[in-house]
């Protein structure tokens, strides 16, 4: 069994749809041991409530620096015996002290078709520069923006008729499809590993 934590700074959508094909045993051999966010308003707290999944909210206000956040992130994915950390709509980058500790065991979701796009707003800045196409992304972080290795992809036509909105609920539509099957295949390559 691979314990997950989830990391999220929003409403937690996908956090939500990941515990979800985890319950309906579609995603299996996985638990989702956590929910880490950096928000005490996050949504995905009520999603963590409502599913039965522990949270924690840890302020990056009250540490010095990111080495010290991090580190007390690091001591409580410890106690939770956390195999796999998994970014899901956090808005944070990841430091030295995570990276360190979690080598290609950090994924995460961006919705864009990378390297296209890379950073916060990739769905409105595939919108604005009127791309024919954008997608969404899963990749390994690394110590930069959105460059890790890419573990798989989809690409999404952009109609230009569509509005913002609509564009968003297509790149969302994809990233519920999409993240769970990679989770999957990714621990399914360390259950493999640890045998």
């Amino acid at each position: 069994m691979v314990n997950i934590a989830v990391f999220a700074s929003g409403s937690g959508t996908n956090f939500e749809n990941i515990v979800r094909r985890i319950q309906d045993q579609s995603l299996h051999h996985v638990t989702c041991a956590i929910l880490i966010v950096d928000h005490d308003d996050a949504g995905a707290i009520e999603r963590a409530k409502m599913l039965h999944i522990p949270y924690q909210f840890v302020n990056p206000k009250e540490f010095a620096n990111k080495e010290a956040y991090e580190t007390s992130i690091l001591q409580i994915l410890t106690e939770r015996k956390v195999d796999l950390i998994v970014l899901a709509g956090y808005m944070r980058y990841i430091g030295t002290v995570l990276l360190a500790a979690y080598p290609q065991r950090i994924m995460n979701i961006h919705p864009a078709y990378l390297p296209s796009f890379p950073g916060a707003h990739g769905i409105r800045d595939a919108y604005e520069a009127k791309a024919p196409f954008t997608g969404v992304t899963v990749h390994y972080v690394d110590e930069g923006v959105d460059t890790g290795a890419i573990i798989d992809q989809r690409k999404l036509p952009i109609d230009p008729k569509w509005s913002l909105e609509q564009l968003e609920e297509h790149i969302h539509a994809l990233e519920y499809e999409l993240f769970p099957h990679v989770i999957q295949r990714v621990v399914d390559q360390i259950e493999e590993g640890n045998k």
